[in-house]
């Protein structure tokens, strides 16, 4: 029974210094509420701190940088061109005694951030032409319009004149006296994405898809051009080539009938009465056949030959 008795003493005890210590790391921050009170400093250090166990409480707050997301909105311009903008943020709790009697927790300081930001936001985008919220200087863009001499100086939607940069700059100078307040930071705002809303995007897509059927149309255009170029140069290099092949042929042709002939009066020079004879028969196997019929006089020198062979019949 005594032992009993002593090891609950035991166990209490323990329940009790656990109950007293609290740890706190590099990346947290405590405020110590008393009957939902804050008391004390709040602890921002890393480190082994102590407390009243069941009375005190600690309450812990992130102390690295925290992220907002704001919902995409449909917002005006100035031009009056309808587009949706979506925005995220950094920020952080730079005062956890100030955030937790002001907004108590991290979902309702996300709660405060949209209530301010968004505002914001809609101010800024509102005050200024479509092209200031997209762009943030006048550099000129590398596009395929621009291999074609179609990029101007100046974009269609106008000049730029403070540029994006310039506009989240003034959004986070606007909602940070009001987060201030607060005991939050805000470090950077960004616009993570622009669109424009379905109405317009559908004509900047039908104007975009003209625009490229007109470059593609052009391109096609000087291909066929060119493909007509280099059929022309190609019949030119074949009748060229084709000519200057048939000068060769004919020049080598004569060259050889030129040396046959050569060949020939010096072979049938040697005898011309052989050559004589020899042509001779060319001409009776040429002209004469069984069907031949030819009526000559005696003394035509056409059958000179045939009237000695005869006269030896």
């Amino acid at each position: 029974m005594r032992k009993g008795v002593i090891y609950g003493v035991i166990i209490v005890v323990i329940l009790f210094l656990l109950g007293a210590v609290y740890v706190v790391d590099e990346t947290e921050q405590v405020v110590i509420t008393q009957f939902g009170k804050a008391i004390g400093d709040p602890k921002t250090d890393p480190g082994l701190y102590f407390k009243l166990p069941v009375i005190q409480r600690a309450t812990y707050f992130p102390k690295n940088l925290l992220e907002w997301d704001g919902d995409p909105g449909q917002i005006p311009t100035l031009d009056k061109t309808f587009i949706w903008v979506d925005t995220f943020a950094r920020w952080k709790i730079i005062d956890p005694l100030k955030f937790f009697e002001t907004v108590n927790n991290v979902y309702a300081g996300l709660g405060r951030l949209d209530d301010i930001i968004d505002p914001a936001v809609r101010n800024f985008v509102t005050s200024y032409p479509l092209i200031e919220t997209v762009r943030m200087t006048n550099r000129e863009l590398g596009t395929l319009e621009e291999e074609l001499d179609k990029v101007p100086e100046i974009s269609p939607l106008g000049e730029v004149k403070v540029g994006r940069a310039t506009i989240t700059k003034g959004i986070m100078e606007q909602a940070q006296p009001k987060v201030a307040k607060f005991g939050i930071e805000l470090v950077d705002v960004k616009i993570k994405r622009l669109n424009y809303v379905e109405e317009v995007q559908r004509t900047v897509y039908e104007r975009m898809i003209a625009e490229r059927r007109q470059i593609a149309e052009k391109f096609r255009s000087e291909g066929k051009g060119e493909a007509r170029k280099i059929e022309g140069d190609k019949e030119r290099d074949l009748k060229k080539i084709s000519s200057e092949a048939y000068r060769k042929a004919q020049e080598i042709k004569g060259k050889a009938d030129a040396e046959a002939t050569k060949i020939y009066a010096q072979a049938y020079g040697a005898d011309t009465d052989f050559y004589a004879f020899v042509k001779t028969l060319d001409i009776y196997k040429k002209t004469l056949d069984k069907d031949s019929t030819l009526v000559l006089s005696t003394d035509s020198e056409f059958f000179k030959y045939m009237k000695g062979y005869m006269g030896e019949r």
